[in-house]
């Protein structure tokens, strides 16, 4: 027995809750997870989990070994880390997930530039705005705006995007231009809902002039959970939407979107790169992340 081929099985099925999700996540025969946490066990000579045909908890014993079996293999990732010099290039495969419109219009153009620098990482990645499973789905980080909600997650703040007010020339021309926002809640104008996929909520605008500050949710007919078909709904002039600058620039050159409220500013949101406690932060995903952080200061 490799005891921390078995020790890592074992935290796997932990974080996944289920001896299948963690055969999937390392790429294992579901008997070949199975069989290592049984040798871990004799080895032990304890019972780790108690298992039943639903779901898999930890044995008093178990809930003793598990947070020493993650900083163990932890300290041996980390030591194994260390032997490398400070010219060896990072390599390897790094899974990450991103929202579409920050892939689309921020990650991929740049993307040249951090092949050319890290040539050796393989990049695979998700792109949605979804809730997704970090260990069940074998992700290594997630890029996500907002403060962070999980608290089992690590996060980190690689900067903020500015927001602002927009409507199609069309939708103006059919419906005028609002003087206030508070308009947005009244009959005469509508807004495109963006939910939140956690809450399944329609996202505030919270504007600042001065000393007023106000709270606009808007009056809509339509809400997206996806950030492209959003700017799409504005576009069509479907109603009023609010988006980062970033999405905004391009249709705005063009012509096609129409800023409003110039002298209201829109609360900013944080961005953040979100990974598991447990994993360690290897040399592929620390040059990720610097990466990606300057990335949004530029």
């Amino acid at each position: 027995m490799d005891r921390f081929d078995a020790m890592r099985a074992f935290v796997r099925v932990v974080e996944t809750g289920s001896f299948t999700k963690a055969a999937q996540t390392l790429q294992l025969g579901r008997t070949r997870v199975t069989e290592r946490v049984q040798q871990l066990e004799a080895h032990l000579r304890v019972r780790l989990l108690n298992r039943t045909t639903r779901q898999v908890n930890l044995t008093a014993e178990g809930e003793l070994y598990y947070p020493r079996a993650v900083y163990l293999l932890a300290e041996l990732d980390a030591a194994e880390a260390s032997l490398s010099t400070a010219t060896d290039a990072p390599r390897g495969r790094l899974r990450i997930d991103v929202p579409s419109p920050f892939a689309r219009l921020l990650l991929v153009p740049a993307l040249p530039d951090f092949h050319a620098r890290y040539p050796d990482i393989e990049l695979q990645i998700g792109v949605s705005d979804r809730e997704v499973d970090l260990i069940g789905d074998n992700v290594d980080c997630v890029i996500r705006g907002g403060e962070p909600i999980e608290q089992s997650l690590v996060a980190r703040h690689i900067g903020d995007l500015r927001f602002g007010i927009h409507a199609s020339a069309g939708y103006l021309e059919r419906h005028g231009v609002p003087a206030h926002p508070r308009e947005l809640e009244g009959p005469d104008h509508l807004t495109v809902g963006f939910l939140r996929p956690r809450t399944g909520r329609t996202r505030r605008f919270v504007m600042q002039r001065g000393e007023e500050q106000i709270d606009v949710r808007g009056r809509h007919v339509i809400a997206i959970d996806d950030g492209d078909a959003y700017l799409a709904a504005g576009l069509a002039g479907l109603g009023i939407i609010c988006v980062p600058e970033y999405m905004a620039a391009a249709p705005a050159a063009r012509g096609e979107l129409v800023q409003l409220f110039d002298d209201w500013r829109i609360e900013s949101m944080p961005m953040h790169v979100m990974f598991p406690p447990t994993r360690h932060v290897s040399q592929r995903l620390r040059v990720f992340i610097d990466w990606v952080t300057a990335l949004m200061q530029a």
